[in-house]
């Protein structure tokens, strides 16, 4: 059971605590997620599902969307490929490049990671107000950034 508790003011820097609440929430969601039968799967693995989703993307652009090399992105590539989570197609544009896309295992997958990912939230937010909260991470986020468009979520740091 994920469990939060209240300290006002703690005096813990911001990043701090915004990187060590990521941590935990990343962590929790990881382990109903191996409970579920997706042990063999991490968060990057996520994040390359959220790039893929819909209509694929090249190798290239995954890498790009990701914040990793090229090789990097092949290698991610050939991974969730041998486990069945994705497949190279012919890129509708022709020429040598290759469209990676999600296979059903991987959609199963996603629709398995949103249901956790709600419950957990429903769970948290018996405890923690998360409308507040997202309303102000997300005043935050703009302050930082600006008001376009956020930037996409990457698994590595610069």
């Amino acid at each position: 059971m994920f469990s939060v508790t209240r300290d006002e003011d703690t005096g813990i820097e911001l990043g701090f605590l915004l990187g060590l609440g990521f941590q935990l929430l990343i962590g929790e969601f990881t382990r109903r997620l191996d409970a579920a039968g997706y042990g063999d799967l991490r968060p990057a693995h996520g994040m390359a599902f959220q790039v893929l989703k819909g209509g694929g993307a090249t190798g290239t652009e995954l890498g790009e969307r990701l914040g990793v090399t090229k090789q990097a992105a092949g290698q991610l590539v050939d991974d969730l490929e041998k486990r069945g989570y994705v497949r190279r197609e012919p890129h509708p544009g022709g020429g040598r490049r290759k469209l990676v896309v999600l296979t059903p295992a991987a959609e199963e997958h996603l629709a398995v990671a949103g249901r956790v990912l709600h419950e957990l939230e429903d769970e948290l937010g018996a405890r923690v107000d998360l409308p507040a909260l997202r309303r102000e991470l997300t005043g935050l986020l703009h302050a930082l950034g600006g008001d376009g468009a956020l930037p996409p979520l990457r698994p590595v740091w610069h």
